[in-house]
């Protein structure tokens, strides 16, 4: 078991369950996931950070995949379309979605101190936001949430 994002679990089967549903809903809907998308998604399940289009074009570049930023933005918007991945406005990055194709309002802790992320489900209709929306008469058709402060692991280093 290995500690990646803010828990314990077996990133092998974790990361073999996203690729695997990947692969099983492109089948199911006639879609491409060419070498270079499914390669994006690895990289961004690799360690539940959240990386930058730029980063992920280095780690393309450096396997000989490609050059140009294109390449990198257009699997990136692939995984965002079809449910595999998220951006993190607050970081411009993005991160493999832990709940693909469940309906969900994703909520994201990030690390300031590590860069670990770890998303949870949130429900918008019943938080503060949702019930400020239903008094003024605003119907919320998608939230997203980004917390920023210290995960479990720094915060038992004593980094601050």
């Amino acid at each position: 078991m290995q500690t990646i994002g803010f828990e314990k679990h077996d990133h092998d089967t974790c990361a073999a369950r996203m690729l695997g549903a990947a692969e099983t809903y492109c089948e199911a809907n006639k879609l491409q996931f060419t070498a270079t998308r499914r390669r994006v998604l690895e990289i961004l399940l690799e360690g539940h950070k959240a990386l930058g289009a730029y980063d992920i074009l280095a780690r393309l570049q450096q396997e000989g995949r490609g050059a140009q930023p294109s390449v990198a933005y257009r699997a990136l918007d692939f995984l965002l379309m079809h449910g595999f991945a998220h951006k993190l406005e607050r970081l411009n990055a993005y991160v493999a979605c832990a709940h693909p194709h469940e309906t969900h309002a994703p909520a994201f802790m990030i690390c300031r101190q590590c860069g670990a992320v770890a998303e949870v489900a949130s429900s918008p209709a019943t938080s503060v936001i949702g019930q400020a929306a239903g008094d003024a008469g605003f119907r919320i058709e998608k939230t997203v949430i980004e917390a920023e402060g210290l995960c479990p692991r720094c915060i038992a280093d004593g980094k601050t």
